[in-house]
């Protein structure tokens, strides 16, 4: 008998991005042997709860799983306690997660990606965490998958004995870290993630996948990403309060259903190398400030 593979879904208030989040994920392949969890993050303020409400009611509309069980959090959590406590209690009960949120359009063949690559790799201890997204980059050579040392989050998959170590400690980080791990924690110097930890500890934010990545990075882990993204990120369309519109990550959704794995766990330097080169090449524009606006959420883009 197959272990169920429980998928979790993360939404606060905007019906729109929630509607198509959930039509997609529902015409997914296999969703009748999973189940869908639901956090709906309570208001934050008297005005939010009209549309909090409007989410509520088309959580009524999914269908097709084994099962959905709809949580709603009677105040407002925020983004990152929400995340970090809806997967780790799923996590705990199922061990392992399949996450969403709600802006986040899949391929039919998303699911089917993240429940291969959670069996082929559940007992390798050098791989930590499965993307469903992958840059616009050119997938030329890479194979239908890669892996490398940066989490994403934009549709993501781990298992319980990984997650087990995460933890959001800021100051113990600054402590550890010495000048060559920021380095190489900031692709080589190319980008600059270290400075969501600096925020964190600043009291500047209050973000949760910063947290994941450092701990893969401190465990020396490795992520999978598919080659051609599974996921189209909906939410840069400026609905979020901290990014404004763009096209640049868009991203054509694979259709593919089967998948070859890398015949060798460790990272892809030409995959690293092509995603050096997409970080490089946003600079100096108007997309530098919308860049430069999701890379210091890191994933967080919300409008909360």
């Amino acid at each position: 008998m197959k272990r169920i593979t429980p998928v979790v879904m993360f939404v606060y208030d905007r019906p729109y991005h929630t509607q198509q989040t959930l039509f997609s994920i529902c015409q997914n392949e296999g969703i009748e042997r999973s189940v869908l969890y639901i956090f709906s993050d309570g208001p934050r303020t008297a005005k939010d709860e009209v549309k909090v409400n409007k989410v509520r009611e088309l959580l009524k509309k999914a269908k097709g799983f084994k099962d959905i069980i709809i949580i709603k959090r009677e105040e407002n959590w925020g983004l990152a306690r929400n995340i970090i406590d809806g997967v780790t209690s799923v996590i705990t009960e199922h061990g392992r997660v399949v996450v969403l949120e709600d802006d986040l359009v899949t391929s039919p063949y998303f699911l089917s990606f993240m429940k291969a690559a959670l069996e082929r790799y559940e007992h390798d201890p050098k791989v930590w965490h499965i993307s469903g997204w992958n840059y616009p980059i050119d997938a030329t050579g890479l194979g239908d998958a890669f892996l490398w040392r940066v989490m994403n989050c934009w549709g993501w998959a781990t298992w319980a004995d990984r997650w087990a170590y995460y933890k959001k400690d800021p100051q113990q980080l600054i402590t550890l870290f010495s000048k060559e791990d920021i380095r190489k924690f900031n692709l080589d110097g190319v980008e600059n993630f270290w400075r969501q930890v600096l925020d964190n500890f600043h009291g500047k934010l209050d973000t949760w996948a910063i947290f994941w990545y450092a701990t893969i990075f401190q465990h020396q882990g490795l992520c999978l990403n598919p080659s051609i993204s599974y996921v189209k990120n909906i939410g840069l369309d400026g609905s979020g309060m901290h990014c404004g519109r763009t096209h640049w990550f868009d991203t054509s959704l694979n259709m593919k259903k089967g998948i070859n794995f890398p015949s060798i766990t460790e990272e892809n330097s030409l995959a690293v190398t092509r995603i050096k080169r997409f970080y490089r090449q946003s600079r100096g524009t108007l997309l530098q400030r919308i860049v430069r606006k999701i890379r210091w959420a890191y994933g967080e883009i919300k409008d909360r």
